[in-house]
């Protein structure tokens, strides 16, 4: 070892090498110091300790329980109660006035979420009032099971889209709409156990192969293809391709130019540029974030009363039609484990699981970070899964939390999860008396709505920042952007992801290795490439490795090294010739046997070369 920068040197001879320095003082110095900082071998513990150790480092790493140290039997029993229901920690404590606030938020969320519900229920290829039913149910049970007071939970444009693509690949919604359903609400079931599992086991690490690089090309993608979808209703076309990819999409657009409705086009510009400069206003200035959250139903009940005022249904505008009044009816009956189809909705239940999983633990986060509280992972794993899997029993598909939805809940004052439950009871009211007002609701302004809130998840400053930033994390980004776009949503998700982790596996076997100098005056060494003021210091090679050792990569590094040493060694003058080769391990942080046996065998390969 040399000094404290975790050296293992060797000389000319093959043994350890070090810097020998003139003078007794400092030869005394540098041996005071040897003792002072004498490197201690670590406590003696079993390999039973080791292992719990190691498994409650990998899945514990938040210490759930560390509460519930030293506290009475009693006190455990409640503070686990508390801990599985988030609800009893902020309900006793809960005033009139953060239930005003949690009012006007619920009001307004709920003003977004019911055209947003029927909006995205059509874009799963459901009927419409699937997507009030899960406007309903999940957020009941979210506000009893979830730990994030910002979260408005409800159906997303991404999970909505990738369900009804996966499921049509298999089963017409039109020819087999009972089927359908049962495949949808099975997939639901599917995704609220994967879910839920990846909470309760702890593994909550695995959505962290998402990469934000992986997730801003997908979303961006996914955006593009939902928004070419909504062209069907935009342009009035009846026949339309059931394809997500960009080429088929635009080739039934341009096929089918005699099915255009120009007075479908005319609604559908006048009411998009409506709802697009209403959400310019509330980014603009954020004091209006109404204006945007209203926005949507009051589109949809301008043009309701234009359709009715006008029977513009007699004109080419296609209609959402009747809607029958009642509350969730139950779905148990309707979960098919058929073999035919189980493994089309375990894999779609798997897809989709993932993606809001992901939103929704992100959304939580964020807007737990600008509140100064905290969001536990797992905890919110586990309330989404369970979430899905009652909705699944209760006529609802893949919900979460979503970031509009969400945006607009903070924006509004929300205090509490009592939001959901005031936008979950506006619903309710909803479904039971409301339903007949929707019958002359045009299709051109629910695929308006669906536009105008996903154009919020092309992030373009975010793309140029991972531009700027890293070249091979823009790569991973364009490649899910260009899967989604020209293949599938699914299959481009899978390509991102297989790309990261290509990445990370590439930095694992081939680590970053550097040659360092002395900064002259100083006994400070840096690299030599990025120092301009570093010098090599003659007759010796000094490396830093900055990555773990392990079997992985001994065999590069040893390549690596010894290619370096030949190098040195043909380059040199007499008064440059190597003699020393120091490794600076201070960056390795774990070393394995093969690491131990790689350096083992480079100390008999430089003896051999003197």
């Amino acid at each position: 070892m040399v000094g404290m920068r975790g050296a293992y040197g060797y000389n000319d001879n093959g043994n350890e090498g070090g810097v020998v320095v003139g003078g007794g003082e400092a030869e005394a110095e540098i041996a005071a110091m040897a003792v002072l900082h004498k490197v201690a071998a670590p406590p003696a513990q079993s390999t039973a300790s080791k292992l719990k150790a190691r498994v409650k480092e990998t899945f514990f790493p938040d210490d759930p329980f560390r509460g519930f140290k030293g506290k009475p039997l009693t006190t455990k029993w409640v503070m686990a109660v508390q801990y599985l229901f988030p609800i009893l920690d902020w309900v006793p404590s809960y005033s009139f006035s953060l239930f005003k606030s949690d009012l006007v938020a619920g009001l307004t969320i709920a003003s977004l979420a019911i055209p947003q519900g029927i909006s995205y229920a059509k874009l799963a290829s459901l009927p419409p009032i699937i997507g009030l039913y899960s406007s309903f149910v999940p957020p009941m049970v979210y506000a009893v099971l979830g730990s994030s007071r910002d979260l408005a939970v409800g159906p997303v444009s991404i999970a909505s889209l990738i369900m009804g693509s996966m499921l049509r690949q298999a089963v017409s919604p039109a020819a087999e709409p009972l089927l359908f359903l049962q495949l949808a609400f099975t997939s639901t079931f599917f995704a609220g156990l994967v879910q839920a599992s990846l909470g309760i086991l702890r593994l909550g690490f695995i959505i962290d192969f998402l990469s934000k690089a992986t997730l801003v090309g997908f979303m961006a993608g996914a955006a593009i293809i939902v928004s070419l979808q909504q062209l069907k209703a935009l342009l009035g076309i009846v026949h339309f391709t059931t394809e997500m990819g960009l080429v088929p999409v635009m080739a039934s657009v341009i096929h089918h130019t005699k099915e255009w409705s120009w007075q479908t086009i005319l609604m559908a510009v006048c009411f998009l540029v409506l709802l697009l400069t209403a959400r310019h206003v509330s980014m603009k200035w954020p004091k209006l974030f109404w204006v945007s959250a209203c926005a949507p139903l009051a589109c949809v009940i301008v043009s309701t009363l234009l359709v009715f005022l006008f029977k513009a249904q007699k004109h080419g505008i296609s209609i959402i039609g009747q809607l029958k009044c009642g509350l969730n009816r139950p779905s148990w009956d309707k979960l098919l484990f058929d073999p035919q189809y189980l493994g089309l909705t375990v894999k779609t239940g798997l897809v989709t699981g993932i993606i809001s999983l992901t939103e929704g633990v992100a959304v939580g986060r964020t807007f737990a970070s600008l509140k100064d509280y905290q969001v536990d992972g797992n905890k919110e794993m586990m309330a989404i899964g369970l979430m899905n899997i009652v909705g699944s029993c209760t006529s609802c598909y893949v919900t979460t939390g979503a970031f509009s939805r969400s945006a607009v809940n903070h924006n509004a004052g929300c205090k509490t999860a009592m939001s959901n439950v005031i936008m979950a009871l506006t619903v309710m009211v909803t479904l039971l008396f409301l339903m007949p007002l929707f019958v002359y609701t045009p299709n051109v302004v629910l695929g308006a709505i669906i536009i105008a809130a996903v154009i919020g998840l092309i992030d373009l400053p975010a793309v140029y920042n991972i531009w700027k930033m890293d070249k091979m994390d823009f790569l991973v980004c364009l490649c899910a952007f260009a899967g989604v776009i020209f293949i599938s949503v699914q299959q481009g998700l899978a390509i991102a992801v297989g790309i990261s982790i290509f990445r990370v596996l590439l930095q694992i076997t081939r680590p970053k290795m550097m040659i360092q100098g002395n900064i002259k005056g100083t006994d400070i060494y840096r690299n030599l490439h990025q120092y301009k003021d570093a010098q090599r210091v003659p007759g010796f090679l000094i490396l830093t490795v900055e990555a773990p050792i392990n079997f992985a990569n001994t065999n590069y590094l040893n390549e690596r090294i010894k290619r370096w040493i030949e190098e040195e060694s043909s380059a040199g003058t007499k008064q440059s010739e190597l003699h020393f080769v120091i490794l600076d391990l201070s960056a390795v942080p774990a070393i394995d046997t093969s690491g131990i046996s790689f350096l083992i065998d480079l100390k008999k390969s430089t003896e051999k070369h003197d």
